[in-house]
């Protein structure tokens, strides 16, 4: 048996086909015509380009509009001028061959990207390696691995399933999905989810530990793997896939319904999202607002930062999807530090988990970054409910005075007679012990918490989550953790603050009881958790919920909060 990932849910049976990208080795060699070698980089630019719009229009029409934007993501990499001009100036400046140019430059792109410490932007690295990978292939002469003609019932296990490989992808003859790396987040999870095929990501060496023709289990959810398993195992296996498949159908039922818990009480269910496009996905999957809106992807992918008519003109189109009675909470730009942005020019720094990043270098930077991202958030608010949410906040001082100049961008919008929410509500992420501390004091000067639990998970353990050594120390389930989230609420909603959650634990049924009974306002999901977030609430009824509150508050280990947690959860 092997453990990774679960990443999409559901189980899998069926044979393994193994899928590993061709040889693409090349020799760096001193070109002598740079302008012949341009022509040459320019012809497999176009080519590939070509390809991805053919592979997006065709993602679109099987699978959707979502999952064609990524493909679309693609091509606005390769037609983004910074990096094309980057790979040609290599070759006439350098006399680079065309492929070393090529790998230079998108190598440089992905260790960026891969710097980030959120997952979201981590997986821009995966896909700049896609298209490093395909503009390779065209300069080689490498023929695209072509997923389409795979027997029925095949297990596809590959180091990544890329979203080129996705695209010729016949879904109707995939059982399941295995893959060495990616994350719940990462693109092949998203088109796994969006293809409705059950899949495990980050086994380690998994292209290696099977064969071609092995038999194999999965369960995408728990993250389970089975090897030629025994007939006990398919045959329990086989039950789980029909009771999942019956219970999947079953969540329709709550389309439309209000998310409540079995006695009544009201919470309100909203989703997270990285672009203006993700929008759409949140009303199609029945969510009742927004709960955290990252800026972030405005500031990625380009040379500059991005004008103030450029951010206002996504704000309103998120606005305007969502309508003006569902409220869509946006947070202000949080780069900084471990998040290289070349053009930002940021210094380097030792500890950037702990530096200059977020509210700190907006407000140290708010000329050309900072006013012109609130001036939009204001001018966007006339199209709906807007609110600004501040992240990294750790002082009152920095929060107070992000309100100042508000009101002084206010009175610049009154002046020129600008429309704008005048009671547009500011709040703060909740993701550092500093602010959980101070949560009585900033919940006097907030209209809104959001508390970010990957964050507030980190910093509360002193352990990174990406390190493998100290993994072990960053669970939600943690005491020092679930304290921290019972405290925050409860100082807030004392205070007169909406408290919601954006982070990961929003999501996870085992946790649903206790952030009721803490009394959370708001939990903020991936778009298609929203059902399975509502159903799971509906089991619950507030005295039970407070029961298991009351008795998960008394445990001293994390291990012992996950076990009780997991003895009465509800199905």
């Amino acid at each position: 048996m092997y453990n990774g990932i679960g990443a999409s849910a559901g189980i899998g049976i069926g044979s393994v086909v193994i899928v590993k990208e061709p040889n693409l080795d090349y020799q760096r060699v001193t070109i002598k015509d740079a302008s012949a070698e341009e022509s040459r980089f320019q012809a497999a630019l176009n080519a590939t380009i070509a390809k991805t719009q053919a592979m997006a229009e065709d993602m679109r029409k099987r699978v959707g509009e979502k999952e064609a934007e990524i493909l679309e993501g693609h091509m606005l990499l390769l037609m983004d001028p910074e990096m094309t001009g980057q790979i040609v100036n290599s070759i006439k400046e350098n006399l680079m061959n065309a492929e070393a140019a090529v790998e230079q430059t998108c190598n440089m792109y992905r260790d960026m990207f891969a710097s980030l410490d959120d997952e979201m932007f981590q997986q821009r690295a995966t896909d700049v390696n896609d298209i490093k990978t395909r503009l390779l292939k065209d300069l080689l002469g490498v023929e695209e691995v072509d997923l389409g003609n795979l027997p029925e019932n095949t297990i596809l296990v590959a180091e990544d399933l890329t979203p080129s490989m996705t695209a010729s992808l016949n879904a109707e003859n995939v059982a399941g999905i295995l893959t060495e790396i990616g994350g719940r987040t990462s693109h092949s999870a998203i088109l796994a989810r969006a293809l409705e095929i059950p899949a495990v990501l980050s086994i380690p060496d998994i292209t290696n530990k099977v064969a071609g023709g092995d038999k194999v289990v999965l369960d995408g959810d728990k993250g389970v793997v089975y090897v030629n398993p025994d007939d006990s195992v398919v045959a329990e296996y086989t039950e789980k896939r029909r009771v999942f498949l019956e219970e999947k159908a079953a969540l329709q039922k709550f389309v439309g319904k209000p998310t409540e818990t079995a006695d009544g009480h009201r919470v309100e269910l909203c989703a997270n999202i990285g672009k203006p496009e993700d929008a759409k996905k949140v009303v199609e999957c029945d969510g009742e607002g927004i709960g955290l809106f990252r800026t972030e992807f405005l500031f990625m992918d380009r040379p500059q930062v991005p004008t103030e008519d450029e951010q206002f003109d996504a704000y309103k189109t998120v606005a305007e999807t969502l309508g003006a009675d569902k409220p869509v909470i946006i947070r202000t730009l949080d780069v900084g530090g471990d998040k290289e942005i070349p053009y930002l020019n940021l210094p380097k720094e030792e500890n950037p988990f702990l530096g200059y990043r977020a509210v700190r270098l907006c407000l140290n930077r708010e000329e050309d970054i900072y006013r012109p991202q609130l001036r939009a958030l204001l001018r966007a608010s006339a199209f709906g409910d807007i609110r600004i949410m501040v992240p990294m906040i750790t002082c009152v001082d920095e929060l107070r005075r992000v309100k100042q100049i508000l009101s002084e961008l206010m009175t610049e919008l009154d002046a020129k007679e600008i429309p704008y929410n005048k009671d547009i509500k500011v709040g703060i992420m909740v993701e550092t012990p500093a602010s959980m501390i101070m949560a009585d004091a900033f919940a006097a000067e907030a209209d809104f918490f959001s508390i970010g639990t990957n964050d507030l998970t980190g910093y509360t353990m002193c352990a990174d989550r990406g390190n493998p050594d100290v993994a072990y120390l960053y669970s939600a389930y943690n005491p020092a953790v679930i304290r921290s989230i019972e405290r925050t609420i409860k100082l807030g909603k004392e205070g007169g603050a909406i408290v919601g959650m954006c982070g990961e634990a929003a999501a996870d049924p085992l946790l649903a009881p206790l952030l009721l009974a803490f009394g959370m306002d708001e939990f903020s999901v991936s778009a298609t958790s929203i059902l399975t977030t509502r159903k799971v609430i509906s089991l619950w009824t507030m005295e039970e919920a407070k029961a298991v509150a009351e008795k998960a508050l008394t445990f001293v280990t994390e291990a012992e909060v996950k076990a009780y947690l997991e003895s009465v959860a509800k199905k």
